[in-house]
């Protein structure tokens, strides 16, 4: 009986737990991290304040709980995507590329959100850390893929995916900056052209396959 009593419990506390979270992203997204409390997240997932303090005790914990899981939807984006383009280097180095501009990702509010945590990084180490921890795997996937890509030169590789991530990097700010929202199409296009140009064949290959509808 104590069994099937605490299965309930367990999944009323995990889904309690999400939708502060899911609105602690929203309040963030709208209003930035200074003016997010747990007041404006409490009302925006309509529950009490009291809810968010017993299962998150502070703000601070709450904000680092939602940066958590805004990771967790971006590395399940990506190694999804990763995990279905098979061996083909050129073919994994499109799918990194891509997800990061898959809906589920790459959209107003994400994009919002990314750039309010990374901006508070340097007064707030957590934040830094917690984007460290996530984006070690996806850099090592990529640098792999990129030296692949360039015959086996791991140099040429990690100098490749460093170049992609600031592409990506700064066309997600570009899009975040741009007051009309047009979507992936012109980020991947232009993607794909600056890799297919990287500097070796099997790079033209993989920018194709980037900006490939």
């Amino acid at each position: 009986m104590q069994t099937k009593a605490r299965k309930p419990r367990a999944e009323n506390a995990a889904k309690r737990s999400l939708q502060m979270i899911e609105a602690t992203l929203r309040s963030v997204a709208r209003y930035g991290l200074a003016r997010t409390t747990l007041a404006s997240v409490s009302a925006e997932a309509g529950l009490s304040q009291g809810v968010a303090v017993f299962y998150f005790e502070s703000k601070d914990k709450l904000l680092a709980a939602a940066f958590r899981h805004h990771y967790e939807i971006y590395r399940k984006t990506w190694r999804a995507a990763f995990e279905g383009a098979g061996a083909d280097p050129a073919a994994q180095v499109a799918a990194i590329v891509r997800a990061d501009f898959d809906p589920a990702v790459f959209n107003r509010q994400s994009l919002a959100v990314w750039h309010a945590y990374w901006g508070d990084s340097t007064a707030r180490p957590l934040y830094a850390d917690i984007s460290q921890e996530y984006d070690r795997e996806r850099g090592e996937a990529l640098a792999l893929a990129c030296a692949a890509l360039s015959g086996g030169d791991r140099a040429a590789g990690a100098e490749m995916a460093a170049a992609i991530d600031a592409l990506s990097d700064g066309l997600w700010l570009r899009a975040h900056l741009t007051p009309v929202w047009s979507g992936p199409g012109d980020s991947l296009a232009l993607a794909g052209n600056l890799v297919a140009r990287y500097g070796f064949g099997a790079a033209r290959r993989a920018g194709e396959l980037i900006s490939a509808s």
